[in-house]
């Protein structure tokens, strides 16, 4: 799903570009400008994968290219227009970058300062000539990436799957618990968990950055808890995979580890299980203590794992509340 997604994201962004470089030819060339092809280069360099990184680009950009026109001014006209006046420009503009870093700028507004050359002056119109490539090529870049959107399909569907390997990797721990040799509990199913958990935060991030007004966090705010509980559940797996007995208690904790799988759902409070875990765990502490040594130890592990199933409902429980106190506050 991971390469799909890529796959699919680089292909759009691809003909994002391509469009927005052939419009703003058109449109340079349209309005009877010299070099109009380089609009196009300017549109290329100025389309971001995000609305955010777009606009800040811009900005940088307008700014740096101001700077560029008044450093090409100062060089021309006292050394000349021609090369040795533009290597002089090169010079002081690219130490400017660097210590500004503007370093996107550089070529891109190196580019529409060489055309002076063959303007031979920095007169209106030519002067004019360069700003309007700059404006329709930078233009043409943001309203290209106006138009993208919050794809909401997709991070759902990227939401449940992270939800679907949580509910499985408890599911299997729930048959661990009761059986020590069950098969293949290598831990492998963490692999794709982590794996499915960045790609949704990737998507979750871009899907703020092309937010520019009421920004929503939420999707943010929803895998960051996924992950925190992921690191938790880790941390249940690597005490339950050294369990080699089957302690009195086992049978109850493996009852209540498919429990919280079968009701683990993204709108789930966990109150209720919250409320089921602490008769569990009066009920384990009850129990009277084993009296071989390798059960004992057993035992112990699992008094370990219930502290951290305990953090794991938490950790949901708070999410939850702080999700319902902003959603009362609106």
């Amino acid at each position: 799903m991971t390469k799909k997604n890529n796959l699919y994201k680089n292909l759009t962004h691809a003909i994002k570009i391509i469009l927005a470089a052939v419009i703003a030819t058109l449109i340079a060339e349209l309005c009877g400008l010299k070099f109009s092809v380089s609009a196009g280069i300017v549109a290329i360099l100025s389309v971001a994968f995000t609305k955010k990184e777009t606009i800040e680009t811009a900005r940088n950009r307008f700014i740096a290219f101001i700077v560029a026109l008044i450093i090409s001014a100062v060089c021309f006209y006292t050394i000349g227009f021609t090369n040795n006046g533009f290597f002089a420009y090169l010079v002081i503009y690219i130490i400017v970058c660097q210590f500004m870093g503007w370093n996107s700028a550089m070529a891109m507004d190196s580019v529409l300062i060489s055309h002076f050359l063959s303007f031979e002056n920095m007169a209106f119109p030519a002067l004019m000539n360069e700003i309007l490539l700059f404006i329709i090529g930078v233009g043409i870049g943001i309203i290209a990436n106006i138009f993208l959107r919050k794809d909401k399909d997709y991070m759902a569907r990227m939401e449940k799957e992270t939800d679907d390997l949580i509910k499985y990797a408890l599911h299997r721990m729930s048959l661990r618990i009761i059986n020590p040799g069950l098969p293949d509990y290598d831990g492998t199913c963490f692999v794709s968990l982590r794996k499915s958990l960045d790609e949704a935060s990737a998507l979750a991030h871009s899907n703020f950055m092309n937010q520019l007004c009421n920004q929503d966090v939420e999707d943010i705010e929803y895998i960051s808890m996924r992950k925190h509980q992921s690191v938790t559940l880790y941390e249940i797996y690597k005490h339950l995979s050294k369990i080699e007995t089957v302690p009195l208690t086992a049978s109850l904790l493996s009852d209540f580890f498919e429990k919280v799988s079968l009701q683990y759902s993204m709108d789930n409070t966990v109150e209720d299980l919250l409320h089921d875990f602490r008769k569990l765990d009066k009920k384990m502490k009850d129990t009277p203590l084993p009296q071989e040594r390798k059960e004992f130890e057993d035992r112990a592990r699992l008094f370990t794992i219930m502290r951290c199933l305990e953090e794991f409902l938490t950790i949901k429980r708070d999410y939850m509340r702080e999700k319902n106190k902003k959603v009362n506050l609106t």
